[in-house]
């Protein structure tokens, strides 16, 4: 599936959004950015200095993205929760932020949910970088 540009942004940015809104960045959050940004097709250097100056960067607007189809909105959903899981705790300042971008893009609460039980079911899930990006791309 071809992932229009704006698409591919806009998927980088809520998953950065995402990162950060623990106030905290750490390193399994950091190497599945950095798998989904170069899948994506976003420079190594791009990346880096993103993350380099994620947290204090106050210039990012924390408004939902929104997604051109349901597959690419629900890939999003299910990577920002592996993201939000990866660091072994989901704060609510990252599962409200996952419940407003679901919601934007005509996802419900109770598919979020449903997913969210299945990723702590099985947490070989979380840590596994096959991520559901993967599965549109």
């Amino acid at each position: 599936m071809e992932i229009p540009q704006i698409d591919r942004s806009n998927y980088l940015k809520g998953l950065l959004i995402t990162a950060r809104k623990d106030e905290q960045l750490a390193e399994s959050e950091k190497e599945i950015l950095k798998i989904i940004s170069e899948r994506l097709g976003f420079s190594k250097d791009f990346f880096e200095e993103t993350i380099t100056t994620l947290l204090a960067n106050k210039y990012i607007t924390e408004e939902p993205p929104k997604f051109s189809n349901n597959r690419i909105s629900q890939s999003f959903v299910t990577d920002a929760l592996r993201l939000a899981l990866s660091d072994n705790k989901i704060g609510d300042t990252e599962l409200d932020w996952v419940f407003t971008v679901a919601a934007a893009n005509g996802i419900t609460a109770e598919w979020v949910n449903k997913k969210l039980e299945e990723l702590k079911s099985k947490p070989h899930l979380i840590g596994n970088l096959e991520l559901a990006l993967y599965a549109i791309l």
